[in-house]
């Protein structure tokens, strides 16, 4: 074996550790919480390092097979971390008291028009 491929291997090896490693604080990340939004966030993290884990995967075996998957693995990441997202402002947003609620918007049932 040469000294790039024994490079390239131990690199690659570094790459997986980390990977292994993140994913165990990351499970660590969405037992704890505290919150939702933490939760979310590391669901959204998640997706990341299955993506990177495929692409570890890929560049080790040196096959684009996996470049697709990777790819619709990071829209519905990105989807699903948008919808949690408005669900947690909806959710959250504060109450005044004293004032009034805001309008609703257009084409829902208290706003029509």
């Amino acid at each position: 074996m040469s000294a790039p491929e024994t490079v390239d291997r131990v690199l690659m090896t570094a790459a997986v550790v980390m990977i292994v490693v993140a994913g165990m604080l990351l499970l660590i990340r969405i037992r704890r919480g505290p919150s939702m939004l933490d939760r979310a966030i590391a669901l959204d993290v998640c997706a990341a390092l299955i993506i990177a884990g495929l692409g570890a995967k890929s560049a080790f075996s040196r096959d684009p097979y996996y470049f697709p998957i990777m790819m619709v693995l990071a829209f519905l990441g990105f989807t699903g971390s948008v919808g949690i997202a408005r669900f947690i402002a909806v959710r959250d947003r504060p109450v005044r008291h004293g004032t009034p609620p805001p309008p609703a918007p257009a084409g829902t049932k208290e706003g029509t028009g």
